[in-house]
């Protein structure tokens, strides 16, 4: 039990930082492009909408980055709710006088 604990921290704390990043884009960008959608100017922004999907110039991932997006996120949700459902140890203070 307590390995598995271990391996999903690991797991948990490798991917947090990578997918901090394509989350962050796709947050930003998605909601950037609808601002500016309901303002009436997104066509001089497609460009905002095609990175939102994956489009990143010479390095086209549109076919699979929401699927890596999504399976990423479903590993952060799953190892961090995994290590939230864990016991927690109680912290014994010892208070010597």
């Amino acid at each position: 039990m307590k390995s598995r604990q271990v391996r999903f921290r690991q797991l948990h704390r490798a991917l947090a930082p990578v997918m901090i990043v394509p989350l962050l884009i796709s947050l930003t960008t998605g909601t950037i492009y609808q601002i500016l959608d309901v303002a009436g100017k997104d066509s001089d922004f497609r460009w905002l909408l095609d990175i939102h999907k994956g489009d990143f110039g010479i390095l086209n991932l549109e076919a699979i980055y929401p699927f890596l997006n999504a399976l990423g996120l479903l590993v952060l949700l799953a190892t961090g709710f995994s290590l939230w459902w864990q016991p927690r140890r109680k912290k014994v203070e010892h208070q010597r006088g």
